[in-house]
């Protein structure tokens, strides 16, 4: 098995705290930037692309702060990925934090991945 390494990028984005996080803190938000539809029965969350389903479990939620997720069947225990909101104290300034995983030879891949993922999420809510 790969091994699996952790990463995160921040995005800057203009938008308040509250309003982000329904975004990524809903599958009715979700489904309009990162998957195709994303359907939830309690703490599991399905995400569908193209007609392919993967499933994720809410490990950790803050509303208005941030989520976790550990998608199901990945046999590595420690990994996941998260959305979380930071707010530059002076500033007042508003950050998207994601942390994910990837095998060392995919994170250029996933990296641009969620470039492009949170490019889609900055034209659906016009920040």
């Amino acid at each position: 098995m790969t091994t699996k390494l952790k990463f995160e990028m921040e995005f800057p984005i203009q938008a308040s705290p509250h309003m982000l996080y329904q975004y990524f803190g809903s599958p009715s938000g979700l489904s309009e930037w990162f998957a195709d539809n994303v359907n939830s029965r309690g703490e599991i969350y399905t995400f569908i692309w193209n007609g392919s389903e993967e499933k994720a479990k809410v490990l950790q939620e803050r509303p208005d702060e941030k989520i976790k997720f550990k998608w199901l069947g990945d046999g590595e225990d420690k990994t996941f990925f998260e959305f979380r909101i930071e707010v530059d104290e002076i500033t007042k300034d508003v950050s998207l934090i994601i942390t994910d995983f990837a095998a060392e030879d995919e994170i250029e891949e996933s990296k641009m991945f969620w470039e492009n993922q949170i490019e889609e999420l900055k034209r659906t809510i016009g920040a």
